[in-house]
């Protein structure tokens, strides 16, 4: 994948790097906003990490992580965990 470091960069920006890199399975599609369990820290890395191996750039990374709501907001908090 061209452009690899960059993307690992764009990422590196708005995680920490001394984050564990934790494996683990795709979490259950949500039935209802009510009985919903909220997404997790460690779900929204995984999801950006996965989104970033796909991309094809940086420009492609944060499109897709904005379209996603992977991006951080102003306060860090990706829209997926609302």
């Amino acid at each position: 994948m061209s452009g690899s470091v960059e993307v690992r960069q764009f990422l590196l920006r708005y995680e920490g790097e001394g984050q564990g890199a934790g494996l683990g399975g795709v979490p259950a599609q949500r039935a209802g906003q009510a009985d919903a369990p909220r997404v997790s820290d460690d779900q929204v890395r995984r999801a950006r990490l996965a989104v970033a191996r796909g991309a094809r750039g940086i420009e492609d990374c944060a499109q897709l992580l904005d379209m996603l709501g992977l991006k951080p907001d102003d306060d860090g908090n990706a829209p997926v965990q609302r």
